[in-house]
């Protein structure tokens, strides 16, 4: 194989990966904790989208439960959207693993 091909293999990896990247930005995953209680959605990007509370959970007098809720929901949605990331990836990359990417 000569560099010329390599160099155009490499591009064309590049130009494929850009295109994943703008997908993953267009897709999102929801995360919850609490029986579904806080929800948050996340982009494939790993953009916070929103977090949704029930009012059933908002204790005044404990807000550290609330504040656990919260933070376990945003990392179930990132935790899916790795993985979704992942998928697509090992798709583009043939099942290798590319460290750095996601």
């Amino acid at each position: 194989m000569q560099i010329d091909d390599i160099l155009r293999q490499a591009q064309l990896m590049q130009s494929k990966m850009a295109e994943m990247q703008e997908n993953l930005a267009g897709k999102s995953v929801e995360g919850a904790s609490g029986g579904g209680m806080v929800r948050a959605v996340v982009t494939g990007k790993l953009d916070l989208l929103s977090v949704s509370i029930d009012k059933a959970v908002v204790d005044p007098d404990d807000v550290d439960m609330l504040q656990d809720l919260v933070t376990a929901a945003v990392n179930d949605a990132l935790r899916q959207a790795r993985q979704m990331a992942e998928r697509e990836m090992a798709g583009l990359a043939g099942g290798f693993k590319i460290p750095g990417l996601m």
